[in-house]
């Protein structure tokens, strides 16, 4: 008797946009896991940040070490806790922005669903739900919330994100010397840096940040900030994105001279000109 064929292992519905962030970007790759998250070599699970104690040790121990070779100094240690907690939030946020501005689809992501490996840049998830939109082909699939708009859908983004970094931001939060908002900040701000950056690679900047001003138009709490984005005027009439942050990252605490290129310190005229020398 011949057996048929074992049918094909089904794609999950979040894998495809997690293939073409790694095609974009290959310094972050994501995989799924299903029974067992990978441990050992580095990986540090999202939970063990938002618990503190050895997890959260270990993770802001690198940090320190990693500015002490980079920068020839210690850092204090507010300062590492907001290289560390950084170093987390851009690609976490990325788990849940990228299939969004790719599929429309939105994976909910506990902590203790989400690993870290930060060297050499890798992410494991397990996903169980996402929301998506009526005619999405995946909304009769297992675990997917179907929502009636692209404005729900944009709540869901920002529900995903604060269920996810929130525990994270309480983690963190002894370490700091922030507030909630300011934390929120750099929350509003991980999610627009990353989503543009990630855009600008696609080849789909401004639809990026065409994307992040509905999602981040301000007043939509516990953010703090809207996304902030606004154009200025190159030497040639050319128009040149910008945004201001909402938090700050303290890198001027390492080197007073720099800021970032988006820090509100850093004057137009500075922005203009770091973003055409290339040109």
């Amino acid at each position: 008797m011949t057996r048929a064929p074992a049918a094909p292992p089904a794609v999950h519905p979040l894998a495809e946009a997690y293939d073409r962030l790694t095609a974009a970007f290959p310094g972050l790759r994501v995989a799924l896991w299903d029974t067992a998250p990978p441990s050992g070599d580095g990986w540090v699970r999202a939970a063990g940040l938002a618990a503190g104690g050895e997890s959260l040790e270990s993770f802001l121990a690198w940090d320190d070490a990693r500015i002490v070779r980079d920068y020839g100094q210690r850092a204090r240690p507010d300062v590492v806790a907001g290289f560390a907690l950084h170093r987390y939030a851009w690609p976490a946020c990325l788990l849940i922005t990228v299939p969004w501005f790719l599929h429309r689809r939105v994976p909910r992501l506990p902590v203790q669903d989400v690993c870290f490996q930060r060297e050499p840049g890798r992410m494991a998830v397990r996903i169980d739900a996402f929301a998506c939109l009526p005619d999405d082909p995946a909304a009769a699939l297992p675990g997917a919330r179907v929502v009636p708009d692209e404005e729900a859908l944009r709540a869901e983004v920002r529900a995903a994100v604060a269920a996810h970094l929130g525990p994270v931001l309480d983690g963190f939060r002894t370490r700091m010397r922030r507030g909630p908002r300011a934390l929120w900040g750099l929350a509003s701000d991980e999610i627009a840096e990353g989503l543009w950056y990630i855009g600008h690679l696609l080849g789909e900047e401004q639809r990026a940040v065409a994307a992040l001003e509905l999602l981040l138009p301000g007043a939509t709490a516990p953010y703090a900030g809207g996304a902030g984005f606004r154009e200025l005027t190159g030497p040639r009439g050319e128009a040149l994105a910008t945004r201001d942050r909402a938090s700050c990252c303290m890198f001027y605490t390492l080197r007073p001279e720099d800021t970032c290129l988006t820090c509100p310190r850093t004057l137009d005229e500075e922005r203009v000109r770091r973003l055409t020398a290339a040109g």
